[in-house]
């Protein structure tokens, strides 16, 4: 951990790391909420913005170079969290795939997030720093229900991305699919 500590303090600007700090303690105080691991949520917080702010020229080189699909190219809110879990495991030896996963899919969300998935997502979208409307509802619901927040939230995304023209990536629609076909059966098996 005190390499990635150290990486922060050199190359994040102080908006970044003081968003980053906010995010790690947003996780850690969701995943003890929630009986998810805090280290793991706390390595993930750390690392999920590691390729954040990077110049574009740069992450292309990782995204040719990493053989990703060509909807990563000139896309870094995309293409930030692919390579960060990328680098994490082949540079920083960190092999937990739920931590991988998390850094993966924390701008994306997937279909079938584990807990510390959800919890790196939301902590994201609702740290302290975040200002954007809707924000203060997604905080009370983030502590009430981890699936209900991570809908909202993903839902929250879908028209704000549509209603820019913005690329909508297939994984947030998976995401939100797989919540609301989770929420039905539960309200089924009740």
């Amino acid at each position: 951990m005190d390499c990635i500590n150290d990486h922060i303090e050199r190359n994040y600007s102080e908006k970044r790391k003081k968003h980053t700090y906010a995010v790690r303690e947003t996780a850690k105080e969701l995943a003890r909420r929630y009986g998810a691991d805090v280290g793991k949520a706390e390595t993930a917080a750390m690392f999920h913005d590691l390729f954040r702010g990077v110049p574009e020229s740069t992450l292309n080189y990782y995204v040719r170079h990493l053989g990703m699909e060509e909807k990563y190219r000139d896309n870094a809110n995309l293409a930030h969290g692919k390579i960060a879990a990328h680098v994490m495991e082949r540079d920083y030896g960190v092999d937990d795939e739920d931590v991988l996963n998390a850094v993966r899919y924390h701008t994306t969300g997937r279909a079938g997030m584990s807990a510390l998935e959800k919890i790196i997502y939301l902590a994201d979208a609702i740290e302290p720093g975040r200002d954007y409307p809707g924000v203060e509802e997604l905080r009370e619901m983030a502590y009430s229900g981890l699936d209900e927040a991570c809908l909202k939230s993903m839902e929250m995304t879908i028209e704000y991305v549509t209603a820019k023209g913005y690329y909508l990536d297939g994984d947030t629609l998976a995401a939100k699919e797989y919540l609301t076909g989770g929420e039905n059966e539960r309200q089924g098996n009740r």
